[in-house]
């Protein structure tokens, strides 16, 4: 379970326990304040971090698919690189080939 999964149980965990909290209780007032405040800043605490969660899940996908394509671009150059140093070696054995024949012909 992540840091993120158990800080949201937690806190719904919390949630649930405050909202269970019955009014009936001889509670002064100020505490029943007190423990409503709580709940809503530990709520927007919880959606804060929901939509943080989201960003950062957003932007690790977007990350993940640029690596896929820069990963895919460097292959794809590679094998271009790859025939090119095969083209140039073909060439380089035609010339010493032909260097060879010139030189038959010569003698």
């Amino acid at each position: 379970m992540s840091s993120f999964e158990k800080k949201e149980q937690n806190l719904n965990q919390l949630i649930d326990k405050l909202n269970s909290i019955s009014l009936s209780y001889s509670q002064p007032n100020h505490e029943i304040e007190k423990i409503k405040s709580e709940k809503n800043e530990l709520t927007n605490k919880k959606k804060e971090i929901e939509k943080q969660n989201q960003e950062l899940m957003r932007e690790h996908k977007y990350l993940k698919e640029k690596i896929k394509k820069l990963q895919f671009d460097v292959s794809k150059k590679s094998e271009i690189e790859d025939k090119f140093n095969q083209d140039i070696e073909e060439l380089s054995q035609e010339t010493e080939n032909l260097v060879s024949e010139i030189d038959k012909w010569q003698m």
